[in-house]
């Protein structure tokens, strides 16, 4: 965990010099220009994919309710730092977009390979290209990082819950750390690594992260309305995980609707892959009593 803070801190300190080299661009461009339509992608439609591909910068705030057992008074400290910590990203990314396009034209900017790179080096040449390519380096072993690490706990959770073999939910005697579902991960993660390109990836993981919400918030929605059920430390109106079902519903027709094929088929595999193995070891698992 120390690591994936030290990692962070460089994520975060590259992001702010990017915006403290750029700052002085900061209104050069319009900002509302659209790119042209191309055949039948009008301008709606431009925005529902960027809010598709927007989604996925925001992947990772979920893992921290993996972790809610090893910190203290989750109640409190969960969703407090879950609301502060998307909302010091989403000033991050914003500041860093108007940023980038001001210094770059866009249209220049979409056929950049390395587009952060590019940013830095028209707006400060001196700055050494080998910088930011370390800073990457870092960003992308923090989100590998912290995925895993929440991963592992997930395993866990679920071995403990009965829906995953029972020696999964097992904890090293010195570290007290779920060691076997460490290890059952990376059986899964390592072929992945090795199976289509980093975009394909992603996108396939945003798709089934859609999906993954879409069916926590039509859970949340549904528990709200069922009598009896005990008010939580934190309570949001029914309306919330209403729209956040349909909003989510819709992100993945749209995806699938007028995307390629590649990223819906990744995902279709791994959640098949799933549903076998849920199928495999759900008759023969018993629920386990949680370790105090």
């Amino acid at each position: 965990m120390w690591v994936n803070v030290l990692c962070t801190l460089v994520e975060a300190s590259g992001l702010i010099l990017v915006i403290a080299v750029g700052i002085s661009y900061w209104g050069s461009v319009d900002y509302l220009e659209m790119p042209p339509p191309s055949g039948e992608e009008s301008e709606g439609l431009i925005l529902v994919q960027g809010a598709v591909l927007t989604f996925f910068a925001f992947i990772g705030f979920e893992d921290t309710f993996n972790l809610a057992e090893e910190c203290r008074d989750p109640k409190r400290t969960i969703p407090l730092g879950l609301i502060l910590a998307m909302s010091m990203a989403a000033i991050l990314y914003i500041a860093v977009a108007v940023t980038a396009v001001s210094v770059v034209p866009w249209p220049e900017l979409a056929e950049a390979p390395g587009p952060i790179t590019e940013v830095v080096h028209r707006a400060a040449p001196l700055i050494p290209p080998v910088v930011f390519t370390g800073i990457t380096l870092f960003a992308v072993a923090n989100t590998a990082l912290v995925n895993y690490v929440t991963a592992s706990r997930l395993i866990y959770g679920m071995a403990h819950q009965g829906l995953l073999p029972l020696r999964l939910g097992e904890v090293h005697a010195e570290r007290r750390t779920p060691h076997l579902a460490i290890a059952a991960l990376f059986l899964v993660a390592a072929p992945l690594a090795l199976f289509g390109t980093i975009a394909e990836l992603a996108a396939a993981t945003v798709l089934l992260l859609l999906l993954v919400f879409t069916v926590v918030n039509g859970a949340l929605f549904v528990l709200k309305r069922r009598k009896g059920e005990q008010p939580g430390y934190f309570e949001i109106p029914r309306i919330i995980p209403a729209l956040g079902a349909l909003v989510c519903m819709a992100l993945v027709v749209v995806r699938v609707a007028t995307g390629d094929w590649q990223a819906p088929a990744i995902a279709g595999v791994l959640l098949l892959g799933a549903v076998l193995i849920y199928a495999l070891v759900r008759s023969k698992v018993a629920p386990a009593t949680p370790s105090p």
